[in-house]
Formats: structure tokens, sequence, C-alpha cells
């Protein structure tokens, strides 16, 4: 396979996700627009700004017009015209094709790779919301994130705007937690001033808890079954392992998150570490549903499982009574939310199109399984099977 030109920022978790992935298939790619010329880069975005208008942008295997939304970033492109989005979808891409001398990211086994599958969707989903909260909450006093992007993105600034970028980028992050799911308790104070604080939002409960609750126990799942295992699925990388490191690792140059996570959960943050050295492309070991994977799927089944349960249930709705407008664009003019519940915490959020998408691959998937595979993860201790049915 070629090498890869990967268009995003390390703020991204999942451009961290795309750069292990083809780590561990042998690729060989590059990070525009920071590693390229000016004009590599300024070429780069007019054909990429081209295909996003033209709707020529592609999702490995293939997208959904009515459910997938193009992301701000990252994309990534094995030719420099033909532009992908979706990091999961470049593991399906890698699979593919197929190398050789480089196990694919995803088992072959059908229940090691549902399980693959519904570890990376987690995180992907509800790992995003954890992991922006460490940032932009949490990590508020500490984080850098604003100043790097602004170097990643230098090839494209006229001179001298980088300090205004940065400035930017803090109070839209800042802004944009509720979306995210973290929303403020009246009151917070995160140690910085109003416009890099994390707002409340009237009529929305307040979400810091659950999001912090969880986290904890995400972490501490992985820390507990990687004793057993050099992977989080055995002893080869995988699909899984690539969007735990994503969103985990995002977090390692956030300052105040980095030190807790080397306190609390050292053998994490060394794996993640690693990973992000290339540590694991020689990893040639077996899969395994190991028992040792029950207190991982145990959190996701009380997150991420029933969350997108319940967004697909308030799009459902939402369409029934006549509503066009979801994501961040309905969020932002009070439209399509619905109030759910997560661990006994109440949240309102918004119905996301491309959760729902999700929600239905998964499904399928489920519903594809062997009857012998269904009962090898309802005996592992699958949770909220009936959700998937």
């Amino acid at each position: 396979m070629a090498g890869c030109t990967l268009w995003g920022v390390t703020a991204s978790p999942y451009l961290l996700k795309m750069q292990a992935l083809l780590d561990g298939a042998g690729v060989d790619w590059q990070r525009w627009p920071e590693q390229a010329s000016r004009p590599q880069a300024l070429r780069t975005a007019l054909r990429l700004r081209r295909a996003q208008r033209e709707r020529a942008v592609r999702r490995y295997p293939a997208m959904d017009p009515a459910l997938d939304e193009y992301p701000a970033v990252p994309y990534y492109t094995f030719d420099g015209t033909t532009f992908y989005y979706d990091s999961t979808g470049l593991a399906l891409h890698l699979d593919a094709e197929g190398r050789g001398d480089h196990p694919g990211p995803v088992p072959g086994d059908p229940a090691l790779a549902f399980i693959c599958h519904l570890i990376d969707e987690a995180f992907d989903e509800f790992g995003l919301y954890m992991v922006h909260h460490q940032r932009w909450v949490t990590s508020a006093t500490t984080t850098r994130m604003g100043q790097r992007t602004a170097r990643e993105f230098a090839p494209l600034l006229p001179p001298g705007l980088g300090p205004l970028l940065a400035r930017r980028l803090y109070r839209r992050q800042a802004r944009r937690c509720p979306y995210l799911f973290s929303v403020a308790p009246d009151g917070f104070d995160c140690g910085m001033p109003a416009a890099r604080t994390p707002p409340a939002r009237p009529g929305f409960p307040p979400t810091h808890t659950l999001l912090e609750e969880a986290w904890r126990d995400y972490v501490a799942a992985v820390e507990s079954l990687l004793a057993d295992q050099p992977y989080l699925l055995g002893q080869r990388f995988t699909l899984a392992d690539a969007s735990a490191y994503g969103q985990l690792a995002m977090n390692l140059v956030d300052g105040i998150t980095a030190r807790n996570l080397r306190r609390d959960a050292p053998r994490t943050h060394a794996w993640l570490c690693a990973i992000a050295a290339g540590e694991h492309a020689g990893a040639r070991g077996e899969s395994q549903c190991s028992p040792a994977l029950r207190p991982l799927l145990d959190v996701i089944g009380a997150t991420f499982m029933p969350l997108m349960a319940q967004n697909s249930a308030a799009w459902e709705a939402a369409v029934a009574a006549g509503e066009t407008m979801f994501n961040e664009a309905a969020f932002d003019a009070g439209r399509a939310l619905y109030d759910g519940a997560l661990r006994g915490h109440p949240f309102r959020a918004v119905a996301k199109t491309f959760q729902v998408a999700v929600w239905r691959e998964l499904r399928g998937r489920w519903a594809a399984l062997p009857a012998a595979g269904r009962r090898q993860l309802v005996d592992l201790g699958l949770p909220a099977t009936d959700l998937l049915e």
C-alpha cells in the first residue's frame, strides 16, 4: 500500500487513532498541514474544500448521505486527490487492502470482531466526551493545545495569526463543551477567564459528575485488562486498541490529566506512550475473548450502549415529528433536543445522525453473528444485549 497523507491536527483523537492504525499496518504517513510546505498545504486545502463542496469525500466502504456528516478534521488520502474521512473507515480500508506481513486491525473470528467494533465505537462516541471534558474542564489551566494547533496550521496561516487562532480555539472549545456532553453546574469556576470557562446551559442538567465517574471507570477497566495481556483483545494490536489509544492519548499533552493518568493508571500511561512511539507495529500474537474484558464491557454497557439507544429513539421521534435539523447546528438552535439518563444521572442532548448510523451498524453486526458467537459474548458478560436485539 502506498504511503498515506493525513489531513488534521493532533488535537483530534481520531487523527491519533489513524496514526496508530497506519503504524500498526506498516504504512508510512505524513501529517499535513504541519509537515507540508506552504504550496503543498494550500493546494491540498483547496482540493479538500472542493471535494467537500461537491460531496466527493468518501467514507470506506460506503457512506449514508442521510446520516453521515463531514468532520472538521481529520481526512486521509493515498493519492493526493481522492479524500476519505472516518477513522474506523481507515481500519476497514487497511483490512481490505491487506498486507501479508501485518495482521489486519479487525480479528477474523466473528465474536472477537464484534467486541472489537463495540470497543472501537464506545471510545469513539462516548470516550470523546470524556477526553474533551478532561482537556477543557479538568486540565483547563494546563492544556497548551491552542498553541500546538496554531503551530500545526502554520503552513496555511499568514504570518502573525497563530496567537489569534490559539485564542479562538480555546474560546470555541470551551463554548462547545455542552454539545460534547459536558454541561457545567451553575457558578462553575475552572480557574480561567469567563471566555475559557465551560458553561452551564439553562434547562440542561450538569453532567460533570457523570463524565468524571465514567472516566475513572473506563481508565480502571483498561488498567486492569492490561495487567493480563498486552493489548485489549490479547496479544496483537487491533482497531479496539487504536480507538482507545486515540482518545486516551489525546490527554497526554494536557498537564493535569496526564499527571493523573500516570499516577492512577501507570500501566495504561506506559501503554499509550509505547503506541505513540510505534512499538505496537510488530505485535503478531493471537486475539482472544478474555474474562478480563468484563469490567470494560460493564462500563460500555452502562454508558455507550444506552446512550446510543436513547439517541436513536430521539432521532426517530424527531423525524416522525417533521424535524430536519440535527447535530451541532440543531443544538445551537435549540432543536432536536431530548432528555435521558445514564447511570442514574439525567442529561439533555441533541439527536445526532452519525450516532444513529453507528448504532445501526453495531446492531447489524450483532444480528449477523452466528448463535454460537452470541452465546459466547453473553457468557463473557456482554451487558445490555437486549438493546442490540
